[in-house]
């Protein structure tokens, strides 16, 4: 494997000759692969496709502010040293993230995640409207044809087992504790009023002792059953690193030739037990004036930075998006670009929006490193993937936890406005935890 990074990536990356092939496949379980390849391993569900990779012929890192410009100069550098004819939808692509600070971690929980890391898979196995595609990568068109023919044999040859369950929690701590969130929320409250801020996302850890170690494809297997409509994913950098998945409601953008699609997804409540609680919730949502304040802030903060590199930028009807345990507001946003753009510098522009950082964003992000006492790592930051064109999908990963041994690691968060009430962000938060709560408890 060739790791990439710091300033002789791009040189590195341009001189690294990747070779790529792919078939298509008949009918067989999609977390087959995770359960018989070695780590690295990325798993990445959409409302279109559905991809698991492992192994990794490349693989790019970075650090510091410059972390997306250093990604994105050594993909391209990487994807034009890229031989084979593939078809689209079985494309090589790079699969990774980053972290919603850059700089120096404050503990260890995210050894082994850097503050962006990429990989370019040794096989990749897409499922895309229907049909099912094998690729590989390797560095010669040989190695890439046997490395094909073998895991052709692998995936045929591998049997699928009974699914588990999840392993059960056997202790827990908070972080903050109920009395210090709720100072924390007091002093951003006291921001507010001072105008030194207009929003800002708060967010919390739980960590829990496990009674068992996850299983992560059957927990991705539940949550593909309980989110089909959200974005799950699994990304396992190392051996020692455990795994960072979830399944997220929010995109932070998708771009296809010049097209953006994104959204806005701020403000919550809960569901109802019956059909007339949950439409009664949802229209409280709708006519929430602390709430739609929120979200009007994330729409605002969207279509300000789309505009400098958009010929045109449209917000379609705001509506209630409802989950399996939640209920948001939500707006979508389309973009047509002015000319041709890499994917993460949209990524760039847009991360953090408001729903997860605040306003303003540099204030915002500093009362959110002097406030919570834990390290956010990927939490609430891009997840995704990049192909040749410079195209490419990220979402925001919320709804996550980072999983390790018989220990996990879940994470929350609230947006503070000036009308918040510490209470009941409290209680938002506890909701926002079910998705991995369930997935392990």
């Amino acid at each position: 494997m060739e790791t990439l990074h710091g300033d002789e990536a791009v040189g590195a990356a341009s001189e690294l000759p990747v070779s790529a092939c792919s078939r298509r496949l008949e009918d067989f379980s999609p977390d087959v692969l995770q359960r018989i390849a070695d780590a690295p391993t990325v798993v990445w569900r959409g409302p279109r496709e559905s991809i698991a990779a492992a192994g990794a012929t490349a693989s790019v890192s970075a650090d510091g502010p410059d972390r997306f410009e250093t990604v994105r100069e050594t993909a391209t550098a990487l994807f034009e040293s890229l031989t084979g004819d593939v078809p689209r939808p079985a494309r090589p692509r790079l699969f990774g993230g980053f972290a919603f600070h850059d700089g120096a971690r404050s503990d260890t929980t995210w050894d082994g995640f850097p503050d962006a890391w990429f990989v370019l898979p040794r096989v990749q196995v897409t499922a895309h409207n229907g049909a099912r595609w094998l690729t590989v990568t390797a560095e010669t068109p040989d190695i890439a044809t046997e490395r094909l023919d073998d895991w052709q044999e692998r995936l045929a040859g591998a049997t699928d087992r009974e699914r588990s369950g999840p392993p059960g929690i056997v202790d827990e701590r908070r972080t903050p504790s109920r009395e210090d969130w709720r100072e924390q929320i007091e002093a951003a409250l006291s921001d507010i009023r001072a105008a030194r801020l207009r929003k800002v996302v708060l967010a919390q850890s739980l960590s829990v002792d496990l009674a068992g170690p996850v299983s992560i494809p059957d927990a991705l297997a539940r949550l593909d059953g309980t989110y089909p409509d959200c974005y799950r994913f699994a990304f396992t950098p190392g051996d020692e690193a455990g795994t960072f998945f979830g399944a997220t409601p929010e995109t932070l953008v998708s771009l296809t030739d010049r097209t953006v699609r994104t959204g806005a997804l701020a403000g919550s409540t809960g569901r109802g037990d019956t059909r007339n609680e949950d439409e009664w919730l949802a229209e409280e949502l709708l006519d929430s004036d602390k709430d739609n304040h929120e979200h009007d802030l994330v729409v605002e903060a969207i279509r300000e930075q789309l505009d400098p590199v958009a010929e045109r930028v449209t917000t379609g009807k705001r509506s209630i998006r409802k989950l399996a345990t939640v209920q948001h507001l939500e707006t979508p946003i389309r973009a047509a670009l002015d000319g041709d753009r890499h994917v993460l510098e949209l990524v760039e522009a847009l991360h953090p929006t408001p729903a997860v950082g605040g306003l303003p964003p540099d204030a915002a992000l500093e009362t959110i490193k002097s406030t919570e006492a834990f390290d956010r790592g990927w939490y609430a930051a891009p997840v995704g993937w990049i192909d040749a064109d410079g195209d490419g999908t990220f979402a925001v990963a919320i709804r996550s936890a980072l999983a390790r041994d018989r220990t996990a690691t879940l994470f929350a968060g609230a947006g503070i406005v000036a009308d918040s009430d510490p209470d009941r962000e409290w209680d938002e938060v506890q909701l926002k935890y079910r998705p991995m709560l369930d997935e392990l408890e």
